[in-house]
């Protein structure tokens, strides 16, 4: 499968540190190959939606869809502790 930004995301992704950002180009190229990938630990959070989240780091998160063959990133932001 592929993927791609929305508008938002690509805010988000041009606002986070250059670290943020590698990490999650890695964690990207991961979804893309493999949804259950480990390191991913992607869950749908949201039934009614179809909202997925995936994990960047320790401190970053990402919510896309799945629509078609592609993984839609939505938003890429700090995770809440």
């Amino acid at each position: 499968m592929t993927w791609q930004h929305t508008d938002r995301s690509k805010q988000d992704y041009n606002n986070a540190s250059l670290a943020v950002q590698k990490a999650f180009d890695k964690q990207a190229r991961l979804l893309a190959a493999n949804l259950r990938h480990p390191s991913v630990r992607a869950k749908k959070i949201d039934e009614t939606h179809d909202v997925w989240q995936g994990r960047v780091n320790q401190a970053w998160r990402f919510f896309f869809k799945i629509m078609d063959d592609k993984y839609v990133i939505l938003r890429i932001v700090p995770h809440p502790k």
